[in-house]
């Protein structure tokens, strides 16, 4: 028999190497799918690059012009990224400012660094 043969005569796990890492728990994944979720839409995705380089908390109405979409729209998108512990929301009189919170991305980079290459 043959090198190839016998190869496809035995079990595929021979050919798999376990996965070496603990991965995540339930608990934390279903953490992390509530922020994925919240980060499945492309409005979100760029209202977080826009508080990423922004040096101060930003107010609803700076994010508007830049977004292209409406203040309602804005504060919708803000409240589902705030819901997902991604952003932190500061009271300034009747304003309220944005800004993203570290501990979240903390969370989230931990989660593709769990001690594998790179």
């Amino acid at each position: 028999m043959t090198a190839v043969a016998s190869r496809t005569q035995e079990s595929p796990a021979f050919y798999c190497a376990p996965v070496s890492t603990p991965g995540i728990s339930d608990d934390q994944a279903e953490t992390l799918a509530q922020l994925f979720k919240a980060l499945a839409d492309p409005s979100r995705i760029r209202i977080v690059s826009l508080l990423a380089n922004a040096a101060e908390p930003v107010c609803v109405c700076e994010l508007t012009t830049p977004l292209g979409l409406s203040q309602p729209t804005v504060s919708f998108h803000l409240k589902k990224l705030l819901q997902a512990g991604l952003l932190r929301r500061e009271r300034r009189g009747t304003w309220a400012y944005y800004s993203l919170d570290p501990d979240a991305l903390a969370r989230l980079a931990e989660t593709f660094d769990q001690g594998g290459p790179g």
